[in-house]
């Protein structure tokens, strides 16, 4: 079926930036909503940021300024771009991909850490 395969996570100090990648591959549908989640220890899963194939956008209040979420369609790819990052900012960010309400698929989580 569809599998999402993850880069881009790792090790910055405060202030500085990382961008993040998700590229899809399966059975992808023309109409669907791939998102940013992120979950530190301890902690339940919870949303970043998501778009739409019609590139509508949502955020998080939290990263409102800092992190800007865009697609490619051509390539099935979805980017989270992190400025500003912050040590609360510490957690695993996982990829994010729901063709219609019933179905979702995750990736397997990439590393983001906020330190100095």
């Amino acid at each position: 079926q569809v599998q999402l395969v993850e880069s881009g996570g790792g090790l910055v100090q405060p202030g500085g930036s990382l961008r993040l990648s998700c590229t899809a591959s399966g059975s992808i549908f023309s109409i669907y909503v791939m998102g940013w989640y992120r979950q530190a220890p301890g902690k339940q899963r919870d949303m970043v940021a998501t778009i739409t194939s019609r590139s509508s956008t949502n955020y998080a209040d939290s990263v409102k300024g800092r992190f800007t979420i865009s697609r490619d369609n051509a390539k099935n790819t979805v980017y989270l771009q992190m400025n500003s990052l912050k040590p609360e900012d510490t957690a695993v960010y996982y990829c994010n991909y729901r063709p219609f309400i019933g179905s979702e698929f995750w990736g397997q989580g990439t590393q983001v850490t906020v330190s100095s």
